[in-house]
């Protein structure tokens, strides 16, 4: 094993590329049930945001924020935290095709699926204080529409019609 001060002096030289490197912000958020690490000014391709391109949305999933000198860890998400974002634009993903088939009895079925995707810029990680009004991607995500189902006639106008005849 390294001493620390030999693993200091590794990070001081490859910073950019070693996971201990001292005194950098980072936040480990969850969007659409995965979780990223995150610094200001990285980039992240995420699931669709329903956001315009250059809207700014508020993380507030987060599991945990490392400010350099103190962890602070959340069960399961840290109250009053949140990470502030930029939509930068909307794409889709590779085509992902399925085949389907069954031997003997001439069944070939093939569909494709192509994701949703919303590329995001981390602009700014803050450990306390309520986000500004502004779109949350936890709630964005967690609309559901519910589309009631159309109401059955009723059988009125039948027997209406019916005594009509009859009489």
């Amino acid at each position: 094993m390294t001493s620390n001060k030999n693993s200091n002096r590794l990070c001081q030289q490859f910073a950019p590329y070693c996971p201990f490197t001292p005194n950098i912000m980072f936040a480990i958020i969850e969007t659409s049930g995965k979780q990223l690490k995150v610094e200001k000014g990285q980039q992240f391709t995420v699931d669709r945001i329903n956001e315009k391109e250059g809207a700014i949305v508020n993380i507030d999933k987060i599991l945990l924020i490392n400010s350099g000198s103190d962890t602070k860890i959340g069960m399961p998400w840290l109250s009053g935290a949140f990470v502030e974002a930029k939509v930068i634009s909307h794409m889709r993903g590779e085509k992902i095709r399925v085949f389907k088939m069954k031997p003997k009895i001439r069944y070939k079925r093939t569909k494709g699926h192509r994701s949703e995707l919303t590329v995001i810029e981390i602009t700014d990680i803050k450990e306390s204080g309520a986000p500004k009004k502004v779109a949350t991607i936890q709630a964005t995500q967690e609309e559901t529409t519910v589309k009631k189902a159309p109401a059955k006639k009723t059988a009125t106008k039948k027997t209406a019609t019916k005594a009509k005849k009859t009489a």
